[in-house]
């Protein structure tokens, strides 16, 4: 049932190739990143969307299009050649060169002898110069320029443990070009070493320098950074005053309040100026009833120039706050005006604007627990869970109960995954015109994470019912299990969308009230494919010991389109087949149907299906049924 998908892909991909021939570029280029969207694994789209960016200017963003179909077809040699060779137009000559190495040593013919001689030209003069330079280095060992040109030819070759020596050596020699530890720091990521990588980065990217600072950000981890990060950092650059504030303030927020006085003492030693770690220093010494060494700190701030300061100062000491006339009254913060930019490029959906003004206003104001609220919201829409997870873990900690409580359910949402416990509730009530009856089923499931075991066992509460009972027939037959089952079982973690698992209990019948042993267990797997056109899938395969040890294969297909934010319009295919081959077991039914996103995560669906069972009936049903069918799902974690 994909053939919708495919005409609708094909449809797209005819338009963009008729715009490229009558040279309607811009068009051509928005059609091609459509049919893209909806097939991302075509090769062949990627390189003549990439063709279209060449001709209208745009080299880099044809480069990153023939990096795509290079990936999705290795074999593909031409597709590498002009990748390597817009690399090399754009800068990226250590990548042109390991590309071209690659083609020569694997393609044969025309294509092997351009990447050879390609390789020849690039490599002959980087070892020329890295020869040259040597010399040089080795002749006068303090020849700053010698030991960097030394680093960036020995990088642009591939040989990085050259390139990390001479770049630590340049960087010791002149420590204010931070532009060196950005440098240091790629070349130690790219070769394993990335601990070192991850604090030189980090001392970087709380610099002097603007530019370099944003480069680093860009090459650290979305996460927050830790504090045994923060300290490997400061071994590195010890004179790093922002690096000390950050983890001073990071230390106040998590209750660490005797290492963040000791450090907010080094900011404020190496900086007498910082008026707000004066403040918060003398505010910490205060608070552990060390008058003497606080007031020092505090008529400082009393006597500077940021009269909002002196008034906080002013009433932590019960003073009255000091008369000023309107021209005296403090000027805008640049934290403030970074939050406000941030908070309006949230709500406009410009999310990376947002969350770099989000980061400004941080820098400037650590203790703004609104903040760092929203730097958690924010990395989470952008699916950077593990750096939204750090900053609600920061935010939770807030004084206002309001923000600190939104926080932490946002935090348990994020990290249910890896903490020790896991509860699960899912909900499917059902209604069905051939069965002319209600139908629910039900999971309340609570599941442990344990460190090193590999599966994840858990408790399980069933229920599996129907409000008629029995069907109406001269041979009546029950419509469902009509039972509560309780049991324990495990299952693995979902690979690729593959689960297996499986569970023991006891099932107590609600009409009978029997209890009967149950042991059930199978596989799932789950898959979607596409965004506005889609393709999904749901394969289960399960053993059930009270159907006299019998196991099904059941298989739900779902093609169809997305047409609003909150609904989709598509194809069922289903297929029910079971090993002992029981009639009312082994059917197929396809149909239309339409799903509506509700709010609180709850799903609607409505499908009017047509269906035929495959194995002989004997004259208990008719061989062919027709079933509208409305189903509500709903399911939260905690």
């Amino acid at each position: 049932m994909i053939l919708p998908c495919v005409l609708a892909l094909s449809l797209v991909a005819d338009q963009a190739y008729d715009a490229l021939r009558e040279r309607r570029l811009d068009a051509a280029i928005q059609l091609f990143l459509r049919a893209i969207e909806e097939a991302p694994q075509n090769p062949a789209l990627r390189k003549d969307l990439a063709y279209a960016y060449l001709k209208t200017g745009q080299t880099e963003a044809a480069r990153d299009q023939f990096a795509a179909a290079r990936r999705l077809d290795p074999g593909d040699f031409h597709a590498a050649l002009e990748y390597a060779f817009l690399c090399y137009e754009t800068g990226e000559k250590a990548e042109a060169r390991r590309v071209f190495d690659d083609v020569r040593q694997r393609a044969v013919g025309g294509a092997r002898a351009t990447a050879e001689a390609a390789f020849q030209n690039i490599d002959r003069a980087l070892a020329e110069g890295i020869e040259r330079w040597r010399r040089a280095a080795e002749r006068e060992p303090g020849n700053f320029s010698a030991h960097r040109e030394l680093a960036e030819l020995s990088e642009l070759r591939g040989d990085l443990a050259t390139a990390a020596r001479h770049y630590e050596i340049a960087w010791r020699l002149k420590p204010a070009q931070r532009s060196l530890m950005l440098a240091l720091g790629r070349v130690w990521a790219q070769s394993g070493r990335a601990a070192d990588a991850m604090a030189i980065l980090l001392a970087a990217s709380r610099g002097a320098e603007p530019r370099v600072a944003e480069a680093a950000r860009e090459l650290l981890p979305e996460r927050y950074p830790y504090v045994y990060e923060f300290r490997e950092a400061i071994q590195w650059d010890p004179g790093n005053v922002p690096l000390h504030r950050e983890l001073a303030y990071l230390l106040l927020a998590m209750g660490q309040k005797e290492a963040a006085e000791l450090e907010f003492a080094t900011v404020v030693e190496a900086a007498p100026d910082d008026l707000l770690a004066a403040a918060q220093l003398g505010f910490l010494r205060l608070e552990r009833g060390d008058r003497a060494a606080a007031m020092p700190l505090l008529e400082r701030v009393l006597q500077g120039n940021d009269a909002e300061l002196a008034d906080r100062v002013r009433f932590m000491l019960k003073m009255p706050r000091a008369m000023r006339e309107a021209s005296e009254a403090p000027r805008t913060k640049v934290s403030v005006e970074a939050k406000t930019f941030a908070e309006k490029s949230f709500e406009r959906g410009y999310l990376v604007d947002a969350l770099k003004y989000f980061h400004i206003a941080h820098e400037k104001d650590p203790v703004d627990f609104d903040v760092l609220l929203k730097l958690g919201w924010t990395h989470n829409l952008l699916r950077n869970d593990a750096a939204a997870a750090s900053w609600f873990n920061l935010a939770r900690r807030s004084p206002d109960p309001t923000l600190a409580a939104e926080a932490a359910r946002a935090w348990r949402a994020l990290t249910s995954g890896s903490q020790g416990l896991r509860l699960s509730v899912w909900m499917f009530p059902i209604y069905s015109t051939r069965w002319r009856d209600t139908f629910a089923y039900g999971q309340i499931k609570a599941e442990w994470k344990m460190p090193g075991l590999p599966l994840l066992p858990y408790l399980s509460v069933r229920f599996i019912g129907d409000h008629r009972g029995l069907t109406d027939a001269s041979m009546p037959q029950l419509l469902s299990e009509s039972a509560f089952v309780l049991g324990g079982g495990m299952r693995t973690p979902a690979w690729k969308g593959l689960t297996a698992w499986f569970e023991a209990g006891s099932a107590a019948g609600y009409r009978t009230g029997k209890f009967l042993p149950d042991y059930r267990g199978g596989l799932s797997y789950s898959r979607r494919l596409g965004k506005t056109l889609f393709h999904s899938v749901a394969y289960d395969a399960v053993f059930l010991s009270r159907f006299g040890n019998d196991a099904w294969l059941y298989a739900q297909n779902r093609t169809g389109i997305r047409a609003g934010p909150r609904v989709e319009i598509f194809w069922n295919s289903n297929l029910s087949v079971d090993v002992r081959g029981q009639s009312w077991a082994n059917f197929a039914e396809a149909g239309p149907g339409a799903g509506f996103r509700l709010p609180s995560h709850a799903v609607l669906t409505i499908s009017a299906l047509r269906g035929a069972y495959i194995k002989p009936q004997h004259g208990l049903r008719r061989a062919n049924y027709f079933d509208l069918r409305a189903g509500l799902w709903y399911a939260f974690s905690y």
